[in-house]
């Protein structure tokens, strides 16, 4: 279980780095701090960090890759790299909302045992 809060907190991080590279110091320290409550042990949160997850990897990291790579395109520079890459921290966000899932469940399973 603890690969999966790993995976969730490096997820999250990344979601500040990319905030505070803008100098959103806020939404930073919230994307930031957001992984520690995880140690509540409640469904809803999880599933809210879940769905958190899941909305910025669409809003935030498809939608910037999509504003990177038309820049790059609209400059005549390399692109490719920068999609592949933008692609990947799209799915490891997606794979860290899917840990999620699995947090909750292990949770689950140690409730009825």
């Amino acid at each position: 279980m603890w690969w999966r809060i790993l995976i969730i907190f490096l997820a999250f991080a990344l979601l500040g780095a990319h905030f505070m590279r803008f100098g959103q110091t806020f939404i930073s320290a919230a994307f930031i701090l957001a992984p520690l409550l995880l140690f509540i042990r409640h469904a809803a949160i999880t599933r809210t960090l879940q769905l958190v997850l899941i909305a910025s990897s669409i809003l935030v990291w498809g939608l910037s890759g999509l504003d990177y790579v038309q820049m790059r395109i609209s400059m005549d520079a390399p692109w490719l790299r920068l999609a592949i890459i933008m692609s990947a921290v799209t799915l490891f966000t997606l794979l860290a909302s899917f840990c999620c899932q699995g947090v909750q469940r292990l949770r689950q399973a140690k409730r009825q045992s």
